[in-house]
């Protein structure tokens, strides 16, 4: 007989990002700048 894989469940545990990669995501958010000319877009990270 064939294995059933569809009902195992899955365990699934709760991911929380740790307070510094929230605060490097802010802050680079913050520091990305973008600019278009012409046709052309350029990124600029300001720091």
């Amino acid at each position: 007989m064939a294995k059933l894989y569809s009902k195992k469940k899955l365990v699934t545990q709760k991911m929380k990002p740790k307070k510094e990669t929230i605060s490097f995501l802010l802050n680079y958010s913050k520091a990305l700048s973008i600019h278009k000319v012409g046709n052309s877009t350029f990124e600029i990270i300001a720091n």
